[in-house]
């Protein structure tokens, strides 16, 4: 196993319309749906990882595991903070986190779960696809 380099990144989102349950076909609620959360954590790992990627590099994610604890209504900001956990090779595990924004700071916990990423050369990534 390497030593875990630092990497971490937190982004801001606001629940809008488009972002509810009942818009990303997850639940019929006008709240934060699941499948966006996941979207925004997923995020918050690319901004965590890509400082450190060389030219060409990006990263895929392989695995998911999310909690999704607390709803969200529209207008909520939301923090998304996602930070490296473990790194061996070319996997990176994230611990992520959502908090709901509120005005005296951030907030209740909405959502938390790990993110695994595989660093990969993009041009090969997609000749790969395109031969199969």
């Amino acid at each position: 196993m390497t030593e875990v380099p630092s990497a971490e990144a937190a982004l801001r989102f606001t629940v809008t319309d488009d972002d509810t349950a009942a818009a990303v076909g997850s639940g019929s609620l006008p709240v934060l749906g699941t499948p966006r959360l996941l979207a925004w954590c997923e995020a918050a790992t690319c901004a965590a990882i890509e400082p450190s990627l060389a030219d060409g590099e990006t990263s895929v994610g392989t695995r998911v595991q999310l909690e999704h604890l607390a709803p969200s209504p529209v207008g909520q900001a939301v923090e998304v903070t996602a930070r490296l956990a473990y790194a061996d090779g070319r996997l990176r595990r994230f611990s992520v986190a959502a908090r709901n924004v509120g005005p005296d700071g951030v907030g209740g916990l909405v959502g938390s779960g790990e993110v695994t990423r595989v660093v990969v050369d993009g041009e090969r990534f997609l000749a790969r696809i395109s031969d199969a």
